[in-house]
């Protein structure tokens, strides 16, 4: 199995994404666990559009990693590696991590992280102290995982070539992957009915799950297909067009959508769009021009996974500290993203990176 190289940079890339974007929460007016004393508007829209599709990429890339990874395992190797690589750190962060977070956000509320600790089940976040927190995508993906086993079980069949011959098709014409826009849209009209809003609590979020679940099977696909990634890059400048204007509509009517002066149908039809033509621009000019290696690649791809689970508490933490001191909001932006990131790193080389124990239970193979 030939090495990806523009998988594994599109990878690092979005997890630096999320990062950032969790930077922006707290100086942002959204809801967010701890919040600067001022907040910017301006960074609604931005924010907005980058998480519209930056996620569902995600799911994208994990699905390719699957292909990837999957190779000539057993369906059962398949579900043990998952179990240990998913199930297990998410079971670490919930019990170590998230704790952590809850109580930042209510330390007058608690005498110590201790007795956070004993009072930690009562009740459902955010009203009560369990929660998940940004684990949620640890818990969707190994729930996704699992629910892809039939589909993984049919492509390794006869019949399945026939499916993606047909696809393949379809790849050929110009444009002819917005064909596979089709099935997303059928199933949000559906879900998005009864579930609409995004809520990251699993068991009442069937619209967004069946989103991700319908990108994860698509970054699979993709990745399997030589013909559909050399129609992505041909199609790479056509997607960008189209994404631009999409980008142009929606920034010019979030005001009204916000003012509730634009129709909530169409502008969830438009952003469908816009996230799966962005995502096809991404992979476009990634599939083009990231075909290389560099040797801090595979560093990177490694961290990149504790990474994750660790940054959102740090921010945390840093925030926290923050809340107290009165500087310039410049000051607080640059303090936070360079103490949080050495900060992440720092646990990452000093305490994880060394010990198998500490690999094992950050998702990451033993040494």
């Amino acid at each position: 199995m030939e090495r990806r190289y523009e998988i594994d940079w599109l990878r690092i890339l979005l997890i630096a994404s999320v990062f950032l974007f969790h930077i922006g929460m707290f100086f942002n007016p959204w809801s967010w666990h701890l919040k600067n004393d001022k907040h910017y508007e301006g960074l609604v829209p931005l924010m907005s559009f980058l998480h519209t599709w930056r996620m569902p990429l995600l799911f994208f890339v994990s699905g390719a990693g699957t292909f990837l990874a999957l190779g000539q395992k057993s369906i059962r190797e398949y579900v043990r590696e998952r179990r240990k690589r998913l199930l297990l750190p998410f079971l670490v962060g919930i019990f170590t991590l998230v704790p952590v977070q809850v109580y930042l956000e209510r330390f007058d509320q608690y005498d110590s992280l201790w007795d956070l600790y004993l009072h930690m089940f009562d009740g459902i976040y955010p009203t009560g102290n369990f929660s998940w927190h940004h684990l949620w995508f640890i818990l969707y993906l190994f729930v996704i995982s699992m629910m892809a086993i039939p589909l993984l079980r049919w492509f390794r069949s006869p019949s399945a070539v026939k499916g993606l011959a047909f696809i393949e098709k379809w790849a050929k014409k110009r444009g002819g992957l917005s064909i596979l826009l089709l099935p997303i849209l059928l199933t949000q009209v559906f879900l998005r009915q009864y579930w609409p809003n995004n809520t990251n609590a699993l068991l009442n979020d069937w619209a967004y799950l069946f989103f991700d679940f319908t990108y994860f099977i698509y970054g699979y696909l993709f990745t399997r297909s030589k013909i559909i990634s050399k129609s992505i890059v041909s199609d790479r400048y056509l997607n960008l067009l189209v994404t631009s204007l999409l980008c142009l509509i929606y920034f010019f009517t979030w005001r009204l959508f916000e003012q509730h002066a634009v129709d909530p149908y169409l502008h969830f039809l438009m952003e469908m769009f816009m996230v799966w033509f962005t995502s096809l621009t991404v992979l476009g000019f990634f599939y083009r021009h990231m075909c290389f290696d560099l040797p801090i690649r595979k560093h990177l791809n490694q961290m990149i996974y504790p990474f994750y689970l660790l940054h959102q508490p740090i921010i945390l933490l840093v925030a926290f500290y923050l809340q107290r001191v009165v500087c310039n909001d410049g000051v607080k932006v640059f303090i936070l993203i360079v103490f949080s990131f050495i900060i992440t790193c720092g646990i990452y080389f000093l305490f994880i990176k060394p010990f198998n124990v500490m690999r094992v239970a950050f998702g990451l193979k033993i040494n």
